[in-house]
């Protein structure tokens, strides 16, 4: 048996290495180490609750109006307080937009590039493929980072800025939108429909979304081929290298429900576990500290008891990040994991043997087919002369949780106000959910899980079928460290 360190990864968003026992050119066990720590939970403690909404959004630059969201919520709750109508339908449009951005920034310029690398140079596809999406030189890249900076024109209108918007609060948002901007963002959507219709999936994106099964969206790309569109590229080297057989994690998929509308959510919040849904009780959700560098007790907590003290030198820890757990075990969160708990069925079909890479990231564009035409319909149910925001005040003493879905999956929020002031704020976040390192019991995270039978062939410091199956997950390290 052999050790192989891997990392630090590039294109991905902080630091990240894994360490792989090997055995017979196979991985048979995997600790993912997330090696920086930042401690945001740390920083809020003492300050004014409504800080919060400064603070948060700086965990991150990719996800910050999720981390917005999630705060907003957990004041919300707080203070007793929701959003109203209009505010809510902004808030879903910003939160949308960010996370269909994101979905395309982890296909192009995160996943793809992978494929372009010289161990595939002997592949049948690789010379389209490689043309199309080889790091910071595709065509790829000059065709859509201009229509995702177009179509972000959106959040700017409604939220001032990205990233790091003060505009999303508890009880709605600060912008009023006029009619005459209603507009200028159906346009800036209608154009982006475009787009992708044209170029990203190649065809109407409510008849892509109305697929119920992966050998529809086979038959698909065999009548038009592989070069039909840039999803089609995907599929049929997908196929050919069987990335729907590689990366299986627990099949525990989890969601926190995403796009609030009231108490319900355009995805429902719950469990996927074993062929079946099941409600979510977050009051099982804990996390374990027993292979983080941390002191604490060695209990699992649930976050609103959570405790956050770094201590590096704790023998037992690999890690900065903690291991969250529902019901005492792993769950994996992410795009799939949400279009499985919503029922949808593709997605279904995608994990009727485990998930897997391929599933992962056509869960993705799935997600942008279903988020893009609920767009325009949240823009067409604004009621302008309507207030956007309520108000109430802080209590001196309260709890608030916001749980929410970024782009990632599903973030946490937990938030104790005492004598006015946090007195505890501990975050969840996706990659944390993903990338945990074992608990107490043993368990592996979902990332840990997943490493476990790929494939690394003889002199390879970087396996290609290790940096599928982290891409994968599309991981956010500076949120799993906050």
């Amino acid at each position: 048996m052999s050790r192989l360190v891997v990392g630090p990864f590039n294109r991905v968003e902080g630091d990240l290495e894994v360490k792989l026992d090997i055995e017979d050119q196979t991985v048979t066990r995997a600790e993912v180490v997330s090696p920086l720590y930042r401690g945001f939970e740390e920083m809020l403690r003492g300050k004014d609750p409504r800080d919060a909404l400064v603070i948060v959004p700086r965990i991150c630059g990719i996800c910050s109006v999720s981390q917005s969201i999630a705060a907003a919520e957990a004041l919300g709750e707080a203070q007793g307080l929701m959003p109203t109508p209009n505010g809510q339908l902004v808030s879903n449009i910003v939160h949308a937009c960010e996370n269909i951005a994101d979905h395309l920034t982890h296909f192009y310029m995160f996943f793809m590039p992978d494929f372009a690398r010289s161990v595939y140079a002997d592949q049948a596809w690789y010379s389209d493929v490689s043309e199309r999406f080889e790091a910071m030189k595709g065509t790829a890249v000059q065709d859509v980072l201009p229509r995702r900076a177009e179509f972000f024109h959106i959040v700017g209108i409604l939220a001032g800025k990205w990233p790091h918007t003060l505009a999303l609060q508890p009880g709605g948002v600060t912008k009023t939108v006029a009619k005459h901007e209603l507009h200028r963002l159906m346009a800036l959507v209608k154009n982006f429909r475009r787009f992708l219709e044209r170029e990203v999936i190649g065809f109407d994106l409510q008849a892509f979304s109305a697929l119920s099964s992966r050998d529809e969206l086979m038959v698909l790309v065999d009548q038009h081929g592989p070069t039909h569109s840039d999803l089609f590229r995907f599929v049929d080297l997908s196929r050919r290298l069987g990335l729907n057989r590689l990366g299986r994690a627990t099949d525990r998929f989890l969601s926190f429900g995403a796009y609030r509308s009231g108490t319900t959510h355009l995805f429902e919040r719950g469990l996927y576990r074993g062929g079946e849904d099941h409600q979510l009780n977050s009051g099982l959700i804990t996390e374990d500290l027993s292979h983080a560098w941390m002191n604490g007790p060695d209990a699992a907590l649930h976050p609103f008891d959570g405790v956050t003290e770094t201590d590096p030198e704790m023998t037992d820890g690999y890690s900065w990040c903690k291991a969250p757990r529902l019901e005492g075990k792993p769950a994996e969160v992410g795009a799939l994991s949400r279009q499985v708990v919503a029922g949808h069925p593709l997605a279904r079909d995608l994990v009727a043997t485990g998930g897997n890479v391929e599933a992962r990231v056509l869960a993705r564009f799935l997600e942008m087919a279903l988020l893009v035409p609920m767009l325009e319909t949240w823009l067409g149910e604004i009621k302008t002369p309507d207030p956007f925001m309520a108000h109430a005040s802080m209590p001196d003493n309260a709890k608030g949780a916001g749980m929410v879905e970024a782009a990632r999956g599903a973030l946490g929020h937990w938030l104790t106000i005492e004598n006015g002031k946090i007195e505890n704020y501990q975050i969840i976040a996706p990659t944390t959910w993903n990338f945990s390192p074992r608990d107490q019991a043993g368990q592996p995270g979902p990332l840990e899980t997943a490493l476990v039978g790929a494939r690394v062939q003889g002199g390879e410091t970087g396996p290609v079928s290790v940096q599928h199956i982290v891409r994968s997950f599309d991981p956010c390290m500076v949120c799993t460290v906050h």
